[in-house]
């Protein structure tokens, strides 16, 4: 049986809102669990998909990219905006956390917002190219493909995934990194001690350029806690510490 393209949610609820983003060849799962919580929690909560994520991993490139990726988490929060909801916090999963961390620089409107295991200040030193093929062959045995088939699809996707990373790179160093100052409102970081897949001290990285900033900073480190921290050991600690950091920031949420 073919698996269905992941599709974005939105979990009704009070009229302060959330945006969560997901990670770099995922899709809204990655954050629904998370999603599903706030929301019991009495948030609104929207996860959209970033484009050419969510189905065939070749679309990421021919549908996708930085500039692309960037747009559509700007109109993630005017879809929130204009639904009436306010005020409104962004948070992101690794590649999610770097559109969301542009966002809290650019969009004045937000008052709260972070990272979840994103490589915003060391994207270099990452582990993705070398994990990408391993989503691609569970989508491809999804789908029911001969081995042939995946071969020819993991040929075609290897020169684009290392364009692209390096395009990801370069977008993060010169329109992310280096406007960190932009931030106005105490930022919240969670990081895992055992992540898989970027520089597992990223995260204090970033706390310590934003300190350095005078930036206030919510920094969260789980000692034995891979990447995908919205739905793995850590999950029930991240949602207790973004609950926490999101009455401490937008107060308390009502119905």
């Amino acid at each position: 049986m073919q698996m269905s393209e992941a599709k974005p949610f939105l979990f009704k609820g009070g009229r302060q809102a959330i945006c969560l983003l997901h990670a770099f060849g995922g899709s809204s799962n990655d954050v629904r669990l998370l999603g599903h919580q706030l929301n019991l929690a009495g948030y609104t909560v929207y996860a959209p998909v970033f484009s050419g994520h969510g189905g065939d991993p070749r679309n990421i490139f021919t549908d996708g990219g930085p500039k692309v990726w960037s747009k559509d988490a700007h109109w993630a929060l005017c879809h929130l905006r204009d639904a009436g909801y306010q005020p409104v916090a962004a948070f992101g999963l690794s590649m999610g956390g770097l559109f969301a961390t542009e966002l809290l620089e650019t969009e004045p409107e937000l008052l709260a917002g972070g990272t979840f295991s994103s490589p915003v200040v060391s994207f270099g030193g990452n582990s993705v190219a070398k994990g990408f093929p391993k989503m691609v062959s569970g989508y491809c045995q999804a789908q029911g493909m001969s081995s042939e088939e995946e071969e020819s699809i993991q040929a075609e996707i290897k020169p684009n995934l290392k364009k692209c990373l390096a395009d990801l790179d370069n977008y993060v160093k010169v329109n992310i990194a280096g406007h960190l100052d932009q931030i106005k409102v105490p930022f919240f970081i969670a990081q895992g001690g055992a992540d898989e897949v970027i520089d597992r001290q990223s995260g204090a990285k970033l706390r310590d350029r934003l300190t350095d900033l005078g930036k206030k900073v919510d920094f969260h480190f789980y000692p034995g806690a891979s990447h995908v921290l919205t739905c793995n050991s850590a999950h029930r600690q991240l949602f207790a510490d973004v609950k926490h950091y999101l009455t401490e920031n937008i107060g308390e949420n009502h119905e």
